[in-house]
């Protein structure tokens, strides 16, 4: 078992802390029925999430109508698109199983921890205000906040430099190719998680350190190096 010898850990949000399928679904299928299009089940809309809601987007119109949106159309669809995620924000979403349990574990064993996402950065804090853990992180970056989304290794830096450690000692948590990639071209180990949104790749195909089933497997991952006392 791969043990990982760090200073922080850091975390996608969707689909690694978070289930926000029901949340991208309800927002995705509002939009599609503004333009009279066919809604999508969900887990259809799963498969689409992963490289951002422009992608996600394009896909859902060209599966419910039969044509992708021009880019043009699709800034205006993306518009309509956040203005319905806005105003349900976190209705639809559940952490997902051993999260709370796993981030309090290593909270209290002295890691600092940060969210690295690609979300939107007006949504993250909103959204995480809605969990039992948003007061859980020494750093959070969003989407817009470090000048290149994941996979570039700028956010997850960002991240480090506000934690105040070398970004190659922190633990990447995330699930999919993205996190996968920032953490690699950070020089950073990274874990995944088998559930979460990859497109419908399987998560031996990411090519991570290692896969957890449940982040309260995590603990027992890495290497305690700080106390509670020391932080």
């Amino acid at each position: 078992m791969n043990r990982f010898d760090v200073d922080a850990v850091a975390f996608d949000f969707d689909g690694t802390l978070v289930d926000t399928v029901g949340d991208l679904a309800h927002a995705m299928n509002a939009t599609l029925a503004e333009d009279g299009c066919a809604p999508l089940v969900q887990e259809t809309i799963r498969d689409l999430v992963g490289r951002g809601i422009p992608h996600l987007a394009r896909r859902a119109y060209a599966l419910s109508r039969g044509d992708a949106p021009g880019d043009a159309e699709l800034e205006a669809i993306v518009a309509r698109y956040f203005a319905h995620y806005a105003a349900t924000l976190g209705e639809r979403s559940t952490p997902y199983p051993g999260v709370v349990e796993g981030l309090g574990r290593l909270r209290a064993a002295g890691f600092p921890l940060a969210v690295v996402t690609n979300k939107a950065s007006r949504f993250v804090r909103p959204h995480l205000d809605r969990t039992a853990f948003a007061d859980w992180f020494d750093a959070i970056v969003g989407g817009d906040d470090a000048g290149a989304k994941k996979p570039d290794a700028a956010p997850l830096a960002l991240a480090a430099a506000r934690l105040g450690v070398d970004v190659r000692r922190v633990l990447m948590v995330g699930d999919s190719g993205n996190d996968v990639a920032c953490a690699r071209a950070a020089g950073a180990p990274v874990v995944v998680v088998p559930y979460g949104y990859r497109e419908g790749r399987a998560v031996q195909d990411l090519a991570a350190d290692a896969i957890v089933d449940s982040l309260d497997e995590l603990p027992e991952r890495v290497a305690v190096r700080r106390t509670p006392d020391s932080r």
